[in-house]
């Protein structure tokens, strides 16, 4: 009895200091790859920060991506590295719509960070988030996914947007961290966080195949031209009569259309599941923004839906979506 109690702290101390390895590998890794930064405008009486958060160094030529509301409609700023090294900034384009931006400064002597795909995480998967929070250098908090498919309601300038598909994880994260990465065990960059919500929650943009054509045409052209449903959604599992019907396991529940919109003139309520869009199965948020871009707009979209037990089909045309997310 004495060796099993002798062993069941030595077992404990075998898994906890598991957990301490892998954190501390990912943070080795992705902590140099991320920068405190800080957004300056010209004034009367000399440039101001405006904005301060985290960003994440993407390519080996300078190109850093952060979030939208933390270069706060400026254009110039800096970057401090953890190791001290210092570049000016400036800003490529921003996104408000997906709460990402793109700044640009001298060519580091560090090596960019690799970005994952968030399309492979799982509720309760250990991820890393490093930034700057409260002006900390390079603090990392470590915790688990703890809900995929998230959408935020914002209210800019008197107009409502929703970022959809959101990283929601218990890693605690404050003032500071928003720009900041959110890396899986492998020190891929998976998300970039973007707000605290509440205590014990944190929230983070994906990085996934909608996130890369964002940056390219941040990149290319300094912002992105999308088309414009205007409701909000969340993934569910479908019934076994669902099932039968359409083929299909999952799909989009409508939680919300904004009134006006496209989706509410093509007669989508709260409620409906939307199976497919343009013929093709929408079981997540980022499913149905791939179908969204600049080629969509103005372009009539089919949509498969099932209300109160019966399938309708209707019809949306997906209007431009301005930076305020409206139409």
């Amino acid at each position: 009895m004495e060796q099993a109690q002798e062993g069941m702290p030595a077992d404990n101390d075998d898994v906890l200091d598991s957990y301490s390895q892998t954190v501390m590998r990912v943070a080795a890794a992705v902590t140099p790859h991320v920068a405190a930064i800080e957004m300056t405008a010209q004034r009367r009486n000399g440039r101001i920060r405006v904005g301060a958060g985290s960003a994440v160094l993407f390519t080996e030529d300078g190109y850093l991506l952060t979030n939208s509301h933390v270069v706060g409609g400026t254009r110039q700023g800096f970057a401090v590295f953890g190791d001290g090294s210092r570049m000016e900034l400036e800003l490529v384009g921003a996104d408000p719509l997906s709460d990402l931006a793109v700044v640009h400064g001298s060519r580091p002597g560090i090596r960019p960070a690799e970005f994952g795909a968030a399309e492979s995480l799982r509720v309760g998967q250990l991820v890393v988030a490093v930034g700057n929070p409260l002006g900390l250098a390079g603090s990392v908090t470590a915790g688990v996914v703890s809900g995929l498919g998230r959408a935020i309601p914002v209210w800019s300038g008197g107009n409502r947007r929703v970022i959809e598909d959101v990283i929601q994880t218990d890693a605690a994260l404050n003032p500071g961290n928003s720009g900041g990465a959110l890396a899986d065990t492998h020190s891929r960059i998976v998300g970039i966080n973007t707000a605290v919500a509440g205590a014990g929650l944190g929230l983070a943009i994906p990085i996934n195949a909608t996130t890369r054509r964002i940056i390219s045409a941040l990149l290319s052209d300094g912002r992105v031209r999308r088309a414009y449903l205007g409701l909000v959604s969340t993934p569910m599992q479908l019934g076994p009569s669902a099932v039968i019907r359409t083929g299909l396991r999952e799909g989009l529940r409508v939680v919300e259309v904004l009134p006006g919109s496209p989706a509410d003139k093509a007669g989508l309520s709260a409620g409906d599941i939307i199976a497919t869009a343009g013929g093709r199965p929408v079981s997540n948020a980022e499913s149905l923004q791939r179908l969204l871009f600049a080629d969509a707009i103005g372009q009539p979209l089919d949509l498969a839906v099932l209300r109160e037990g019966a399938e309708l089909h209707l019809t949306a045309v997906p209007e431009e979506m301005t930076g305020n997310g409206t139409p």
